[in-house]
Order: C-alpha cells, then sequence, then structure tokens
C-alpha cells in the first residue's frame, strides 16, 4: 500500500464531499502561503533544515517516518495558504466556519523539529497569524486525532492565550498527551485506553474537556481535525464510528456559538483508512455546514 500519508486521503475527502448533501457547500481553492510564517512558532533551524533535505528528484527520509520530495514544500505551503485563507474568510465574516481538506498534516511538528509525518505545525501558526493579524486574544486548539499533538502542545506549553486540548489513544505514538500534562494550566489532555469506543470519547469531552474549554472562553476556535480514531483505521485501536465525529463538532459548535461569534477553522489531520476518513470527514462537514450529522456512518451503510 505505501506510506500511510499518501494522495489518495484528499481524493477520499474529495469523494465524500461530493454527495448530494453537500451541493450548498462552498469550494475555494487553497493559494499558495509563505513558509517563511513558520518562524512564527518554529526555530528558524525548522525550514532551513527541511529545504536543506529536499531532494531534486525522488523522495529523502528526514525522520523515522517522515519523508519529503520535491514537491513536498510546494504542497505544506499550499495548506498553510488554504488554512490561512479560511481564516481571513472566518474573521471577516465571510464565513461562520471552515474545514481545509489540506496534506500534510501538522501537529506533530514541535519547536524545533518536523516528526510524525509532519513538516510544519500548520494549525499553530494559523493560531498565531490570527492573534498576529488579527488581535484575537484567546485561541483555542482542540484536538480530536485519536495520536496526541505533541507539537502544537509543544508550541503553546506554556503560553496562556493559546488553550490546547486532546482526545487521544493512550499508550500510542508519540507517547505524549498524559493528564498531568497541563502547560501553565491552558492544556487539557483526555487520552483514551485502545479500543474506546465513541461513547467514552463522549464522556471525555463532556465529562473534562468541554468545561476547560468554556472556562477558558475563547475568542477563535481551530480544530485539528483527525479521523484516525474510526475503527477501521490501521494505525491505531479506538472504535469511533462516523457519527462520533459529528456529535463532537456539535459540541464545539455549540461553544463557538457562545464565546466565538461561531468562528471555526477546522484543519485535516490523520486518518489513513479511506473509507473511514470519508465517513468522518463527511460527518464533520454536514455538523459545519448544517448543524447535523450525515447519515453516513459504519452502522448504516452497506459494505
Amino acid at each position: 500500500m505505501g506510506h500511510p500519508e499518501r494522495g489518495e486521503r484528499l481524493e477520499a475527502v474529495e469523494k465524500a464531499l461530493a454527495q448530494e448533501a453537500f451541493a450548498g457547500l462552498v469550494r475555494m481553492d487553497a493559494p499558495m502561503g509563505d513558509l517563511g510564517l513558520a518562524s512564527l512558532v518554529h526555530d528558524p533551524s525548522v525550514l532551513a533544515d527541511l529545504q536543506d533535505a529536499r531532494p531534486a528528484a525522488g523522495i529523502r527520509q528526514i525522520e523515522a517516518d517522515t519523508y519529503v520530495s520535491e514537491g513536498s514544500l510546494t504542497a505544506a505551503a499550499t495548506a498553510l495558504g488554504g488554512a490561512l485563507a479560511a481564516l481571513d474568510a472566518v474573521m471577516t465574516g465571510e464565513a461562520d466556519n471552515a474545514f481545509c481538506g489540506i496534506r500534510p498534516p501538522g501537529h506533530h511538528a514541535e519547536r524545533t523539529r518536523s516528526m510524525g509525518f509532519c513538516l510544519i505545525n500548520t494549525i499553530a501558526v494559523v493560531a498565531r497569524v490570527a492573534q498576529q493579524d488579527y488581535g484575537v486574544e484567546r485561541v483555542a486548539i482542540v484536538d480530536f486525532d485519536v495520536h496526541h499533538g505533541n507539537g502544537t502542545q509543544d508550541v503553546f506549553f506554556r503560553d496562556d492565550s493559546v488553550f490546547y486540548g486532546s482526545t487521544h489513544q493512550m499508550p500510542l505514538y508519540p507517547g505524549t498527551g498524559a493528564r498531568d500534562e497541563t502547560g501553565v494550566g491552558n492544556v487539557v489532555n483526555a487520552p483514551l485506553d485502545p479500543h474506546s469506543d465513541g461513547d467514552l470519547a463522549r464522556e471525555a469531552f463532556t465529562e473534562l474537556l468541554l468545561p476547560a474549554l468554556e472556562d477558558f472562553s475563547p475568542d477563535l476556535l481551530l480544530i485539528s481535525a483527525g479521523f484516525d480514531a474510526h475503527r477501521r483505521d490501521p494505525l491505531a485501536q479506538l472504535n469511533w464510528v462516523g457519527s462520533d465525529f459529528g456529535w463532537v463538532t456539535g459540541k464545539l459548535m455549540d461553544v463557538a456559538d457562545r464565546f466565538c461569534g461561531q468562528r471555526i477553522v477546522s484543519l485535516l489531520e490523520g486518518g489513513y483508512d479511506l473509507r473511514g476518513l470519508g465517513e468522518g470527514v463527511a460527518n464533520h462537514v454536514a455538523m459545519l455546514l448544517n448543524g447535523q450529522s450525515t447519515r453516513m456512518s459504519e452502522t448504516d451503510r452497506d459494505d
């Protein structure tokens, strides 16, 4: 099958959003972003190392499971450009919310290194641009990828202007995300045992993550939307189904409605089973678009 972080992932996203239910979805092509903005959250060595490692042809391994090709920085710049265009649309009132179907993912990229399929931490850059260019004071990042977003936590661990909350399987790569990792009170981790289902995830959100998010009272909500908690995913062992992603999205929309003027920007992170990815995205975007989940979930679809 090759590397799990592959171009077919975006084809699965596009297929899922080609359903008639998404006929009213406003689509935008992502412009090229300025990778120099990575300096807002990364040491300059991160981008320099990526530029040095980029091969003229083929691919090069830069870390245990992270590779670059001649087109990787263009892809990363386009992902960043799309995310920043979405931020602008939401902050100027052109849209209430936005989902960015982009790759590569970003939430594992730490201040000083790329890792875990991630070259730069796109969502962390978006948070900083929101503060720097739009005057947003309090940014919340909620991450429901099955893998803990160690990079995002690393960037903001001692910054009380940014909230980071995560549900993720533990133990699992990258080995971070324990409950006692709390930053300066701005980090909330809700690790889930392997084989946990959506009911346990909903409990974690209801009892821990959502109350902390409300106490933070964000001005803008960003979502690291990974769909690898789906029970079909080959890289983890959680048992979510498509409707669980819709439920989480709806709860986050409730918070955004109360505190953020509905402003949400969601960025695609993981999700490596193409059918599971499509189901998760469909439920997530249907909720963002219509305030209700789609009927397409694993429990009510024929094989």
